[in-house]
């Protein structure tokens, strides 16, 4: 893929001496952007390898992992089957629409069974009702998306350090393992708490060389609040990058904090990874009502 890294020139970056760069993987597909082209990559490989013909995978109602999954599904000749947490609701938001547009069979579950997603006993209860599947679990988060996601990282990116949004931890992790002793990799979670999450990136990653800095999310996930917008708006506006409120919004409002208060040394140098996902931005826009770049 011939993927564009762009520098930002703002005046806080200036008068700080460092460089900030986004490394534009969003623009890799229209639908299939970021990180999620890369964390299905191999997943499907080997979905084809075991002659499977159905993906089944789960997330929640405005997930871009759901979105992504059924357009990579229709692409490659699989049928699909997301598994939504929450309650059915109509009409279907665009997230959901989009996937159903693209074949995927939605399946709704209530927030007490979905916890029991990752369970031997609920995965056999799924296969007596749809049949035999390829299993990719929520955010695309195993050994194999991991796989993908260290594929993100090559060596044109000689950044002092890597900066990423978080969800599951899959492609932090992947990035960890491909940055070079060095890089100090940084992630920008999306929720609250993140006790679970370090010790997944610790197991999948097996490196030291990373952070996660949970003073971005901006009230809890998918909040928003006028300074996470007023970012969300200078890049549309300003460098022509859609960022998304839920993910990459959030880590370049933390990046940016970051540079003015002086945590990146003068004259070190930024690589933000843009993890698409800006599909997202239709649903708060729905729900709340305000204007984003979609």
């Amino acid at each position: 893929m011939n993927i564009k890294t762009q520098e930002i020139s703002m005046s806080i970056l200036k008068d700080k001496g460092v460089k900030l760069f986004i490394k534009r993987i969003d623009q890799s597909h229209e639908y299939i952007s970021g990180n999620k082209l890369y964390k299905l990559k191999y997943n499907l490989l080997e979905a084809k390898r075991q002659a499977q013909s159905t993906l089944l995978t789960f997330g929640g109602a405005y997930s871009n992992h759901i979105a992504a999954t059924a357009c990579s599904a229709k692409e490659s000749g699989f049928k699909s089957i997301g598994v939504i947490r929450g309650e059915e609701c109509f009409p279907l938001n665009h997230t959901l629409n989009f996937a159903k547009e693209q074949g995927m069979e939605i399946y709704y579950l209530n927030r007490d069974r979905y916890r029991l997603k990752n369970t031997d006993e609920f995965i056999c209860e799924l296969k007596q009702k749809f049949g035999d599947f390829y299993l990719i679990p929520e955010g695309g988060s195993n050994s194999l998306g991991i796989r993908g996601a260290s594929e993100i990282i090559d060596s044109n990116d000689v950044q002092d350090f890597i900066c990423c949004s978080v969800g599951t931890g899959a492609t932090i992790s992947g990035i960890i393992r491909s940055a070079d002793g060095r890089q100090k990799v940084i992630g920008f979670p999306a929720i609250k708490g993140f006790t679970q999450l370090e010790s997944d990136i610790s197991c999948w990653s097996n490196r030291s060389n990373w952070e996660l800095i949970n003073n971005y999310v901006c009230g809890g996930y998918a909040r928003i609040n006028k300074a996470l917008l007023d970012i969300i708006y200078t890049f549309y506006e300003t460098y022509n990058i859609p960022l998304d409120a839920v993910y990459t919004g959030k880590m370049m409002l933390g990046i940016l904090d970051l540079v003015f208060k002086d945590y990146f040394p003068r004259g070190s140098s930024i690589l933000a990874i843009h993890t698409g996902g800006v599909q997202g931005n239709k649903g708060m826009v729905e729900r709340l009502g305000i204007k984003l770049p979609s």
